[in-house]
């Protein structure tokens, strides 16, 4: 083996090893989910039976019939060997309220809460960046917006909801008030999802660029003529994301936690108003299957994440 094939063969190591640990990691996670989700069916107070059921009156006989076929007389073990095996070919049970498959019942509401989630994030990005970049450094815009980031941090997503909804729905009329699928139906949830992720976001940013601003690179920007604004765009943005970037993903959770709330309040169809319409009816499988989803969620974005870390700082791939 060459000189050079030896470095590369290493580059290539650092860049694979953590890589395959997130993958064995992520292995661990969802089994871990896949793990609880079984304990929660057949932990929670309640007869799963009787869940099934209702509050119908049935015979013995048919009691009997429905234990057999969801497979409820088998030991725990056996359930469970069961359970990971159809998790494992995308089978997620069967909604007890709903009767139809939960993997079914969530694909018919996850395009609406992605939507929410895609818009809110976006919206929070662009303008965290951009208050990020304009208010570094600057002693007056730094304190003016981080008072209002505070205010936007200390405010429930529900209660911003609620007072977009009154000023601008039932006040002037802008936009619908609930329900809706064109793209002005998106305006208000995103905003009142993006609200906190907008302030922590900005706060994380605009510290990260104000250390970077004092790095001795960046005077050698400045002292060939480079404009305030270029330096902070083309040179101190990049070095200031990656503790972004970590924040950004925990807060894609976030927001998939705030739509359950934000779904609520704006009578949005979705993942969020299913999930609390299955906690109301204790329709357990609907509710385990949307914990794995997030779980999956979760798993996928710090995956990308890592990847995001290569593309941003060549330190991480030996560059």
């Amino acid at each position: 083996m060459t000189a050079v094939a030896v470095p590369a063969t290493r580059a290539r190591a650092r860049v694979v090893r953590p890589v395959l640990v997130r993958l064995g990691t992520s292995v661990l996670v969802l089994w871990g989910a896949v793990t609880v989700a079984f304990a929660g069916l057949h932990l929670t107070p309640g007869n799963v039976v009787d869940l099934l059921i209702g509050s119908s009156t049935v015979t013995p006989e048919v009691r009997a019939r429905i234990i057999a076929d969801y497979g409820l007389d088998r030991p725990l073990p056996v359930q469970y060997a069961a359970y990971l095996g159809r998790v494992l070919h995308g089978d997620l049970g069967q909604s007890y309220q709903l009767h139809q498959p939960v993997a079914s019942a969530i694909g018919e509401q996850v395009g609406s809460s992605v939507q929410l989630m895609l818009a809110s994030f976006a919206l929070a990005v662009v303008v965290s960046v951009t208050v990020a970049v304009l208010t570094a450094g600057r002693r007056w815009a730094r304190a003016v917006f981080s008072g209002i980031e505070l205010i936007g941090i200390s405010i429930p997503s529900f209660w911003a909801g609620i007072l977009l909804l009154t000023v601008f729905s039932f006040g002037l009329g802008i936009f619908p008030a609930t329900g809706g699928d064109g793209p002005e139906s998106l305006v208000l949830p995103s905003v009142a999802m993006a609200i906190p992720v907008i302030a922590m976001l900005t706060q994380v940013l605009r510290e990260g660029l104000e250390l970077t601003l004092e790095e001795p690179f960046v005077l050698t920007a400045r002292s060939r003529g480079m404009s305030d604004l270029g330096v902070r765009l083309r040179h101190a943005l990049r070095h200031a994301l990656l503790p972004t970037v970590t924040l950004a993903g925990w807060l894609v959770s976030f927001l998939f936690g705030g739509a359950v709330i934000i779904e609520s309040v704006f009578s949005r169809q979705g993942i969020g108003r299913l999930t609390l319409a299955a906690v109301g009816n204790k329709d357990l499988p609907v509710v385990m299957g949307v914990v794995l989803i997030a779980s999956l969620l979760y798993v996928v974005i710090n995956i990308l994440l890592d990847l995001l870390y290569l593309a941003i700082d060549p330190r991480l791939r030996g560059a």
